[in-house]
């Protein structure tokens, strides 16, 4: 056996309790936050020793960094994958919005919770990794709202900024509401609600315009139909007999 059949089986091991130990200190992570949580608990969940934590990460912030990483080389996945193949700016959004409440809401509310305030936290290093991950995250929305903008499909005249802070600020707020008072809300129904509210926001403002003369001419033509069927106007429209 060479050297290097040697160390492979090593290496396959070395790896697999490397994800081992990132699997619990999520579930540590989530469920303490990062203050509170401690590499003895982490090591505790992994079924190992507390030394063979720091045989592969430095100390707890490292560790930490890396499974928010990791979380969100996740998320940002799905949306990179699935964005580009939904046809029109409105689509998009709705996906990108329903996703991301059921992702913090349902599926990672701890995780959700460690880094919505750890990317307030006064410890560069984590805010960075933190901005980092969210820039990547964002990037499949944003990258379509400039594309819209420069079509005319949403208003040209508010920055991609401002765009980004109405559709994620406002999630956040519904996000730090639902970890606050440990009360979820109905996911679909408030990602249809905030989809509504965000678009109309980014519609052009001569869409709007259009859209109310539609609904005009609409309401004029049925208003005439309607007027056309009374009895008095049908008994109207006949042709009168000849006299014999």
């Amino acid at each position: 056996m060479t050297a290097l059949q040697r160390l492979a089986p090593r290496r396959v091991k070395s790896q697999l309790r490397v994800t081992e130990l990132l699997a619990a200190a999520r579930r540590v992570f989530s469920e303490q936050g990062f203050h509170r949580a401690t590499t003895a608990q982490i090591a505790v969940a992994a079924g190992v020793s507390e030394a063979t934590v720091f045989t592969y990460f430095p100390g707890k912030r490292e560790l930490c960094i890396q499974v928010i990483k990791d979380w969100y080389d996740e998320i940002s996945g799905e949306l990179e994958r699935e964005v580009p193949r939904l046809h029109g700016v409105h689509a998009k959004l709705g996906h990108v919005v329903r996703q991301h409440l059921f992702t913090l809401l349902a599926d990672g509310s701890g995780m959700c919770a460690l880094v919505l305030g750890e990317g307030r936290t006064s410890a560069p290093e984590l805010a960075e990794v933190i901005t980092d991950c969210k820039r990547r995250y964002t990037a499949p929305l944003m990258d379509c709202l400039a594309q819209a903008t420069l079509d005319g499909e949403v208003r040209q005249d508010m920055p991609l900024r401002l765009m980004r802070d109405l559709v994620y600020g406002s999630m956040e707020h519904v996000l730090w509401d639902s970890i606050t008072t440990h009360k979820r809300p109905p996911i679909d129904e408030t990602a249809e609600q905030l989809t509504s509210l965000i678009w109309s926001a980014l519609m052009p403002r001569h869409a709007s315009l259009d859209a109310l003369a539609r609904f005009r001419d609409e309401v004029s033509t049925a208003l005439k139909q309607l007027d056309a069927q009374r009895p008095e106007n049908k008994a109207a429209g006949k042709p009168k007999r000849a006299r014999k």
